[in-house]
């Protein structure tokens, strides 16, 4: 196995799609995947690209990635926003994962921002003990709260 990181191109979009589905199912939401390829080839590599990922790669097959975009917090200014991370399942607990949240926490120091801030389901037992060997700060008390583009019509 030989394992190299980069930088996400466009042409990597189909297989991060099939990953994301990939996570949907693991998560039990499937269903919630509703992202177009166009689109999100467009929010990353369009006119005004709002992601960006790095990606862990096996003989020319993508086995895994992590994907963020810039937050601002009126409390602690520029953060990195995980907003996806996936290994894909045979290759789980070979250290491809490790690699990836590195490479965002290397990105977030060398980008000079405040910290990096993402989410993690509260029954997925290997994740939180991944991220509390980072020591990383696990709230409770905040809720998820999304309106999607059918109800904001409404208004």
């Amino acid at each position: 196995m030989s394992i190299t990181l980069r930088i996400a191109k466009k042409e990597d979009c189909p297989r991060l799609i099939e990953l994301v589905n990939e996570l949907a199912v693991f998560e039990k939401l499937p269903e919630e995947v509703t992202v177009s390829l166009q689109e999100f080839e467009d929010a990353g590599f369009g006119n005004n690209p709002v992601w960006k990922a790095f990606v862990a790669v096996d003989n020319d097959v993508i086995i895994g990635f992590a994907l963020y975009y810039i937050r601002f917090s009126t409390w602690k200014g520029c953060r990195v926003y995980l907003e996806d991370f996936i290994v894909t399942e045979e290759y789980r607990g070979k250290g491809i994962g490790k690699l990836l949240f590195e490479q965002i926490i290397k990105e977030t120091k060398e980008l000079g921002y405040s910290g990096m801030v993402w989410q993690v389901l509260d029954w997925n037992e290997p994740a939180i003990g991944f991220y509390k060997k980072y020591e990383a700060n696990i709230e409770e008390g905040w809720l998820n709260v999304s309106l999607s583009k059918e109800q904001a019509s409404k208004y």
